[in-house]
């Protein structure tokens, strides 16, 4: 085994909010000259594709108690327990230097086998709320990355705030000069998720047909509705004579972000990260149903920032909206306040934080 590179264990669940800081450390880590495999179930390896290739895909049995029926979830802690006993195999076979958990219920049996094992070990956060799985490691693991900050941890875990890691094409336009808003044409995101989301779908294009007439008229929307939604609201739009982009998904929300004057979206984890590192001016509407209401905590260091208005879901109508996109449109020195204190609270370097905590786990490692 003398003269293998370092062998990184990342384990992960199916979701993109685990998967992509996840890929993002993979990609940095290869580029150092490391192993990396990921840890997950068949689901989350079918959300593994975006990884580079050379990283090795282990599935292990993992189970939760928040889904399937009464059978199933009787059956969780065979699952957990087969599920770990593979990953300690695994890890006997080809010891890891550090184990990095992302969060998920897939992540489970790698971060126990490591635990057990006394392997070098840390988790990251995406949100400002520990997930389930997070919250059980976070006092048996070397390290917390948090992602969002604050994060609410348990007493007398020591935590740093990396940040979470944004696709290259985010990073390319960091910072992007801000256009603020005038008497000319000017850009507006609409964003609600991968899947967009209906409440912005109801209430969204509302609230700009209520906006003056003479500031109506220069608005050009981009607006990510679900399909179910998309004609509605694009037929809305010309209804009432603003230009509007309605897709399901747009593949080039960095460029649209960077041009926008205004983003109206969830505060998923993932876009809180965007908007901040892009610095843009955001309205942020969190999902009302989110574990812990974790996207409230998302948004909560842009809002202390002043770099965004929160409005929770309960009190979203055309009104209230109408009225917050007309004071950052209509006040561009306030705009340009939010634009510049988002980049403010933003962290480029997420990835480059989290591989420095790595390296320093597989030097303690080794010292051990």
């Amino acid at each position: 085994m003398a003269g293998k590179a370092p062998l990184l264990v990342i384990a992960a669940g199916g979701t993109g909010g685990h998967m992509f800081p996840a890929q993002a450390l993979a990609e940095a880590m290869i580029r150092k000259g490391w192993r990396v495999k990921l840890s997950t179930d068949a689901r989350g390896a079918r959300y593994a594709g975006g990884f580079p290739h050379v990283v090795e895909v282990e599935q292990i049995a993992s189970a939760t108690f928040a889904r399937g029926g009464a059978l199933a979830r009787a059956a969780v802690p065979f699952r957990l327990t087969g599920g770990v006993i593979s990953a300690v195999a695994k890890m006997l076979r080809d010891r890891p230097d550090v184990v990095v958990g992302f969060g998920g219920y897939p992540a489970i049996p790698a971060v126990a086998a490591a635990t057990i094992l006394r392997l070098p070990r840390m988790i990251h956060e995406q949100n400002g709320v520990l997930g389930r799985v997070n919250q059980l490691f976070a006092p048996r693991v070397h390290a917390v990355a948090c992602g969002t900050w604050p994060t609410e941890l348990p007493e007398g875990v020591e935590s740093f705030h990396t940040g979470n890691p944004v696709r290259a094409a985010v990073l390319e336009r960091a910072g992007a000069p801000y256009i603020p808003p005038g008497d000319y044409p000017m850009s507006l995101l609409v964003m609600g998720g991968s899947q967009g989301a209906r409440i912005l779908s109801d209430v969204v294009p509302a609230a700009i047909a209520a906006l003056p007439e003479a500031l109506r008229g220069n608005i050009r929307v981009s607006h990510q509705a679900r399909d179910e939604d998309g004609a509605r609201v694009a037929q809305f739009y010309a209804e009432h004579g603003i230009g509007a982009d309605v897709q399901p998904f747009f593949h080039d929300v960095p460029r649209r972000m960077s041009e926008a004057q205004l983003v109206i979206s969830r505060a998923g984890a993932s876009s809180v990260a965007d908007i901040s590192v892009i610095g843009r001016p955001s309205i942020l509407i969190p999902f009302a149903a989110a574990a812990a209401d974790h996207q409230t905590a998302n948004a909560r260091g842009l809002v202390k920032a002043d770099a965004a208005i929160m409005i929770p879901e309960s009190a979203l109508e055309p009104a209230a909206l109408s009225e917050q996109i007309s004071a950052v449109l209509t006040n561009p020195d306030a705009a340009v306040h939010m634009a510049h204190a988002a980049l403010g609270v933003s962290r480029p370097d997420a990835t480059e934080r989290l591989v420095e905590i790595v390296e320093a786990l597989a030097g303690k490692g080794q010292q051990a």
